[in-house]
């Protein structure tokens, strides 16, 4: 076997179409068969079953993904430890972020950070903690950010942001009126608006509804969306109301497509959480990133950046 067949039938595997594949390692759809066929060939056995609709893996390809993964991992790994004895602060660094980090809270915070560090290039890498987890200790990625404490062998949790939700509305008359007071009989009327089961933002609000006496399976609701962004798209046309990150809310409500009710109750808030895995050396960019870190997401600039550190050097 070589890396680059392994490294072909990862994306395979991830993607589920050799075209995208072939895109996502710029390589032709030939090339890309080439390298599947000859690494069946030397595994004796058939990894991918393809068809004109899918591609799946068969059992014994799923067996040599877990192991595959791992090893394009460590070579990631092993890339980035040799390049850290260097003192420079330049190069990749892989980020594996939850959906409303990864959308609202990175874009501001990395571009503040190249202003100080222009030679560092930013990989991000977007889904639910599980997948930042695994990214994690694959090695596919040096930091995490997730709206959740993270419980794994080797990894180190630490908070670093609290953001409050907040409830969105359509910006009309009806909720004008209100004056900025979302009163408990407006809210339990909804309709509601929500994120998938799986979500933390879901997680979160039906907490918040529960705590103030509110059963979430009771209410009406008009739409399930998979994405933040839909969510404020559809409150903004007068789909329903909803439970959303304050951070991904703050522009549509500046700009009056959106209203944003605050209500009197701590389930509101949430922490964010950096990852990283505590037995692995850093590079320099993800060291100073998180040295500095503290700076940028408060709003401030590469002039503010101080001695505060969430992790030693």
């Amino acid at each position: 076997m070589q890396l680059k067949q392994l490294e072909v039938f990862v994306q395979v595997a991830k993607l589920k179409s050799f075209s995208r594949a072939a895109e996502a390692l710029y390589l032709t759809q030939p090339t890309v068969s080439a390298h599947l066929a000859a690494l069946e060939d030397d595994l004796g056995v058939k990894v991918v079953m393809r068809s004109t609709r899918s591609v799946a893996l068969t059992p014994a390809g799923q067996v040599l993904y877990n192991y595959a993964a791992q090893i394009l991992g460590l070579c990631e790994r092993a890339e980035r430890e040799v390049r850290s004895a260097a003192s420079e602060v330049r190069g990749a660094l892989p980020i594996a972020a939850s959906t409303v980090p990864s959308q609202y809270l990175l874009p501001r915070v990395l571009a503040r950070f190249r202003v100080r560090w222009p030679r560092v290039f930013f990989q991000i890498y977007q889904g639910d903690s599980a997948l930042v987890v695994q990214r994690l200790m694959e090695g596919s990625a040096e930091l995490g950010i997730v709206g959740a404490p993270v419980d794994k062998p080797g990894c180190e949790c630490v908070p670093f942001l609290t953001e409050r939700l907040v409830i969105a509305t359509a910006n009309t008359p009806e909720y004008q009126a209100l004056g900025g007071v979302m009163p408990y009989e407006v809210l339990g009327a909804g309709p509601f608006l929500v994120r998938e089961p799986g979500s933390g933002t879901r997680r979160q609000g039906d907490e918040f509804l529960r705590g103030i006496g509110l059963d979430p399976r009771r209410l009406e609701l008009s739409a399930q969306l998979e994405s933040t962004e839909s969510i404020l798209q559809a409150v903004k046309n007068g789909l329903g109301i909803a439970i959303v990150s304050g951070l991904a809310a703050e522009e549509y409500a500046a700009a009056g497509s959106i209203l944003a009710f605050d209500y009197d109750s701590p389930l509101l808030e949430r922490e964010f959480y950096l990852v990283y895995h505590k037995n692995r050396m850093l590079t320099p960019a993800a060291r100073t990133f998180l040295r500095e870190l503290p700076c940028y997401y408060g709003g401030g600039g590469p002039e503010d950046c101080g001695e505060a550190e969430l992790l030693e050097n």
